[in-house]
């Protein structure tokens, strides 16, 4: 999915901020500790899709019969 379309359906969404946001007032250390944030996040979105997935392969095995 093209980033711009997942916005455009999202215009308030935290990540679209994220993305708008300037980073050249920020110092080497400041944008080494955000990406070390957003590797966290990414971590954690990862997790949740990978919980859901299983999720919905039970939920699909039950109803299956």
């Amino acid at each position: 999915m093209d980033p711009d379309e997942f916005l455009s359906k999202r215009p308030q969404s935290p990540l679209a901020q994220l993305l708008r946001e300037d980073l050249d007032p920020l110092s080497v250390d400041e944008l080494a500790e955000r990406i070390a944030l957003l590797k966290a996040e990414i971590e954690r979105t990862e997790a949740k899709r990978q919980s859901a997935t299983a999720f919905r392969s039970a939920a699909d095995s039950l109803f299956r019969k």
